[in-house]
C-alpha cells in the first residue's frame, strides 16, 4: 500500500510541516504555532491526513535532543502512543536539516523538510 511521506520540524517561533504523496509532489505545506494547544495534536494531524487521503502517514518528527526545538511540547507529546495501521512516527535528528534563511510565498522554506521526507521517511 502507497503511505504519504511527512516531516515535522518544530522550531523556536513555528512549527513546519510538510506532506508529500511520492517523492515529486508536495500535498500539504503548513507553518503552525511552535506549540500545540493539546497533547494530542500532532497524533490527530497524522490521523487527519491519513484519513483524509485513506493511505497511512509515514513521518519524521526533526529535532536535536538539546535544541530549542526540543522544548516544544510535540516533543513531549510525539511519542506517548502508537499511530497503529494509520501513521508511524520517527525521530531524526535536526543538525544535518538546518532550515535555510531564505522565505517563500510566507510560509519560509521547506526544502530542507523535503529533503528529510526523501532521505528518510521515504525509504
Amino acid at each position: 500500500m502507497e503511505s504519504i511521506w511527512m516531516g515535522i520540524a518544530p522550531g523556536s517561533d513555528t512549527t513546519r510541516v510538510i506532506a508529500m504523496a511520492g517523492p515529486s509532489e508536495t500535498i500539504l505545506k503548513a507553518q503552525l504555532a511552535k506549540d500545540p494547544l493539546h497533547p494530542r495534536a500532532l497524533a490527530t494531524l497524522l490521523e487527519a491526513v491519513a484519513l483524509w487521503q485513506g493511505q497511512p502517514v509515514r513521518a519524521a518528527l526533526c529535532a536535536d535532543a538539546g535544541d530549542l526545538s526540543c522544548d516544544s511540547n510535540i516533543c513531549r507529546e510525539a511519542f506517548v502512543e502508537d499511530g497503529g495501521a494509520l501513521f508511524s512516527l520517527v525521530w531524526v535528528p535536526a543538525a544535518a536539516h538546518r532550515q535555510r534563511r531564505h522565505r517563500l510565498d510566507g510560509l519560509g522554506n521547506f526544502q530542507d523538510l523535503e529533503r528529510l521526507v526523501l532521505e528518510t521517511v521515504a525509504r
